[in-house]
């Protein structure tokens, strides 16, 4: 028997989550900000294709399959995310968090020095790191939302952590760097506002 991908039982706008057996509306925070991290992962992924399919070797600086890599890694701590809001008993820690700013501290010291926001766009993986920092960055400000309205960081089951605060926090600052690294790599020059 087929598959079907889809039991029906989310058909009235509720839904369930690990360890229980009560239902709670889709339209709450807790489903919102799993969802928001679900589009994360995604928009994660395609950086990923794109580093496969459109990265020429480097001249210097990180290989493709090393960004690749640091970005499935990424993946998979937002799954991690995901199972900590899905009441599973999953967690970030500080290892998690550790290895992420190590990455960011590892991409930002072969960047020329940035002085000054840059206009998104001077290539298409670039683009796409930017556009996934920005979703990023919502992602933080849903999550925040949700633990500081509610008073649910700590060890209750399906509330956002103080690691993954931290880890989401930090995570646009690594697709920031990495948007930047590709237009190093590539010595595009970067165009910056003119508030004119």
């Amino acid at each position: 028997m087929p598959n079907k991908f889809y039991t029906g039982k989310g058909d009235k706008g509720d839904t369930g989550f690990f360890g229980t057996a009560e239902r709670h509306p889709k339209s709450s925070m807790r489903v919102e900000c799993l969802g928001a991290v679900d589009e994360l992962g995604s928009w994660v992924g395609l950086c990923r294709a794109k580093l496969v399919t459109e990265e020429r070797p480097p001249s210097g600086g990180l290989s493709s399959v090393t960004k690749s890599k640091i970005l499935e890694e990424v993946q998979q701590n937002l799954f991690i995310i995901q199972g900590e809001f899905g009441g599973a008993d999953v967690h970030l820690n500080e290892k998690h968090l550790a290895k992420l700013e190590e990455d960011i501290a590892d991409i930002s010291k072969r960047l020329p020095e940035i002085t000054s926001f840059v206009l998104p766009g001077a290539s298409e993986l670039g683009a796409i790191l930017d556009i996934t920092r920005t979703i990023a960055r919502r992602v933080e400000r849903r999550v925040v939302a949700y633990a500081k309205d509610t008073q649910l960081m700590g060890a209750v089951q399906g509330r956002a952590r103080e690691f993954t605060l931290a880890y989401l926090n930090r995570l646009s600052s690594l697709l920031y760097v990495l948007a930047r690294h590709e237009a190093a790599k590539r010595g595009t020059q970067e165009k910056t506002p003119t508030y004119e």
